[in-house]
């Protein structure tokens, strides 16, 4: 994908301007996912920082000196935007059982994002399909924010609210306290949500999923929690 050709640049002043954009506008070989920046070419290691295509939708992979020319509000015309780096784990998450019956997500885990060409969040859950948007009751998510000052942090469209659901007995298995259902909840970037669908589609077997990927989830929440930094009170 190449950016769209900007006004004509004359004059010897233009020149450095014209010749640094160069490598954006001419054609770029085909490169394979996650080893070159999508932007450049240049190579990238397991690493790498991601920008949004907010057109799309679409994760890019992308070296550090692209990353950075996205970081600031309105860039490129605000077509791109680079996903932040930070983790946080939010242990005095105010939501009721009714609350999350309310919101409608058919499996335990869900995560919700400003969608800023909608004007409004929006929630996906992962499935064996991929990610799948659920239809966000207004009212109830409106109760939430407000119990939740903390969410009106995120950043649209890069970062998200990270919700996982478990019940008494998975709790106790964890070593928490208590035997009763409990809601995790994360403030994360928004190319970790997609990690997690990636492994959720890419694990499942038949219709409970497997012991393997129930492992595999459970090990992603865990390295979740080491990396978060604490909000609030738990």
């Amino acid at each position: 994908m190449s950016l769209e050709r900007g006004p004509r640049l004359s004059g010897g002043a233009g020149r450095p301007a014209l010749q640094a954009l160069q490598r954006f506008l001419e054609p770029r070989p085909a490169a394979a996912p996650g080893e070159r920046c999508e932007m450049c070419t240049e190579p990238i290691d397991a690493g790498h920082s991601h920008v949004v295509d907010l057109a799309s939708r679409n994760l890019m992979c992308t070296c550090r000196g692209c990353y950075l020319l996205f970081t600031s509000e309105g860039a490129a015309g605000g077509k791109y935007r680079a996903i932040p780096d930070r983790y946080r784990y939010l242990p005095g998450l105010a939501i009721s059982d009714g609350q999350w019956d309310e919101l409608q997500i058919p499996v335990g885990m869900a995560f919700f994002f400003h969608n800023s060409d909608l004007g409004r969040f929006v929630a996906f859950y992962p499935s064996p399909g991929g990610a799948t948007e659920s239809l966000l009751p207004l009212d109830t998510w409106r109760e939430v924010l407000e119990a939740n000052p903390a969410v009106a942090d995120l950043a649209p469209d890069v970062e998200a609210l990270l919700l996982r659901r478990l019940g008494g007995r998975q709790v106790q298995q964890a070593g928490e306290a208590g035997g009763e259902d409990v809601t995790e909840c994360y403030l994360v970037p928004i190319d970790a949500c997609y990690d997690l669908v990636g492994r959720v589609r890419t694990g499942w077997r038949g219709f409970q999923g497997g012991q393997e990927v129930w492992r595999e989830i459970d090990d992603f929440f865990a390295g979740l929690r080491e990396r978060s930094e604490v909000v609030g009170d738990g």
